[in-house]
């Protein structure tokens, strides 16, 4: 039986493999279930029992043999293939293009509204996601009955733990305002860029999350005047010199007076008008939580929304897409 192995051995060693064809009938001659080493196999139940370690430790090691030319040799069949497919290209065509990505909707709007704030003398200035209830709401002078403190508004992380200070994910940027006061002195004129989440139903003109630029202006004798101008101008360069807009009194708890801004979108149909941003004179209540003095500065805060401003740019008519990633939304954009 040993010698049987060892012939079977030589004849696996001295088959020659040049291609495809070849390979194949390696296989089927050796390694198929009706091949020669299934059929070496099945010879052991004739071997004595003190020959049986023996003769199965040969049988494996022809078994492996095999098994290893069959794979050596097919790798390097797959190779050589390649190397012929390479060699017979035309390297004197062009090379196919790279696919370049682009920046996202969201974020060209948010860049964009950055340049114009820069351009007008604001520097940008960055706060965290996850604020406390002072900077949320106490500071901006909401009560504490007031409707976003509720949590159908707002998403809680912590509330009312051991007495400590509600954390929440911050339902605006208007946050940063405080931080900023806090830290430096008046003047200041900065805008605060960032995403911010609000717990609503998820429509076409609403979400669970958006972005928002905040703009603070607070120096000696700042006007409402100041306000309007700038919002006047922040209009024409982003929509163009013949957009038109609106502005009407609203309310914000932490500016007095309050006013929103409206541009008209052509769209669909008859056209509309739509808000792109609220704004006011900072409540003198903010400033002082701020620790500025509102006897001495006054200021103004904008807050404007990039979502929208993006939809009304590129006349986009629901917000879910901007979210979801969809290629062939995306590519319009590169």
């Amino acid at each position: 039986m040993i010698d049987d192995i060892e012939a079977l051995k030589e004849e696996i060693q001295n088959y020659s493999i040049s291609n495809e064809e070849e390979l194949e009938a390696f296989r089927l001659t050796y390694l198929s279930r009706k091949g020669k080493i299934t059929d070496m196999f099945s010879q052991m139940g004739k071997v004595p029992n003190e020959k049986k370690a023996e003769v199965g430790k040969a049988m494996n090691a022809v078994k492996n043999l095999a098994q290893d030319k069959f794979d050596t040799r097919k790798v390097e069949l797959q190779r050589k293939e390649a190397s012929d497919e390479r060699a017979t290209d035309d390297v004197t065509l062009p090379a196919p293009p790279l696919s370049v990505g682009s920046y996202h909707p969201l974020t060209q709007t948010m860049e964009e509204m950055k340049d114009i704030f820069m351009r007008l003398g604001f520097s940008v200035a960055y706060g965290p996601e996850l604020e406390d209830d002072f900077h949320n709401f106490t500071a901006l002078n909401f009560p504490p009955d007031h409707p976003a403190r509720d949590m159908q508004d707002t998403f809680f992380i912590r509330k009312d733990e051991q007495d400590e200070d509600d954390l929440v994910l911050r339902t605006h940027t208007s946050p940063v305002q405080i931080r900023l006061m806090e830290t430096e002195k008046p003047p200041i004129r900065a805008i605060m860029p960032g995403r911010v989440y609000r717990n609503e139903s998820i429509t076409a003109k609403s979400y669970c999350l958006f972005y928002q630029v905040e703009a603070l202006y607070v120096d000696t004798d700042v006007s409402l005047a100041e306000l309007k101008e700038t919002l006047i101008t922040f209009a024409r360069l982003m929509y163009g010199q013949d957009v038109k807009y609106r502005m009407r009194p609203s309310f914000f708890p932490f500016t007095e007076p309050s006013l929103e801004m409206d541009v008209w979108w052509e769209g669909k149909g008859e056209g509309q008008w739509l808000e792109i941003l609220g704004a006011g004179m900072v409540d003198p209540n903010v400033l002082k939580a701020g620790g500025t003095d509102p006897e001495t500065y006054s200021g103004y805060a904008i807050g404007l929304g990039v979502d929208r401003i993006a939809m009304l740019r590129h006349g986009i008519d629901d917000i879910r897409i901007l979210y979801e990633n969809d290629l062939r939304f995306l590519e319009q954009f590169a």
